[in-house]
């Protein structure tokens, strides 16, 4: 691939979030704001199938491929194993769509226990 100033531009984007990133606060709070982000989406996905109530199937459908979407890429990828039989950590964008997912998860059952179905 050639040296273009745009990918110049995003290869030192993408360094300076991952360096940015490292950091266990910022990480924690990434991973916090995507929980409550899965947490609105299912309040929306929630409403805005609702208010129609045609599409609550191919919602519910769409909603579930995603999650099991989402279930595959975080736990079916095998991580390296490095010295003293220790997993390498996880992948900061493993752990945001695996907290998207419990929020969204979790979202919904309240949702439903709001609705009490």
């Amino acid at each position: 691939m050639q040296n273009t100033r745009l990918s110049t531009i995003i290869n030192v984007s993408v360094g300076q979030l991952s360096r940015w990133s490292r950091n266990p606060w910022r990480r924690s709070s990434f991973i916090l704001i995507s929980l409550l982000l899965g947490f609105f989406l299912a309040s929306v996905i929630s409403t805005v199938s609702g208010a129609k109530s045609e599409q609550d199937i191919v919602t519910a459908a769409v909603t579930l491929f995603l999650v099991e979407i989402i279930n595959f890429y975080v736990y079916g990828a095998r991580r390296g194993k490095i010295a003293d039989d220790n997993r390498s950590p996880k992948l900061l964008t493993s752990e945001i769509l695996n907290s998207i997912k419990l929020g969204l998860l979790y979202g919904l059952f309240l949702e439903a226990f709001k609705l009490g179905s």
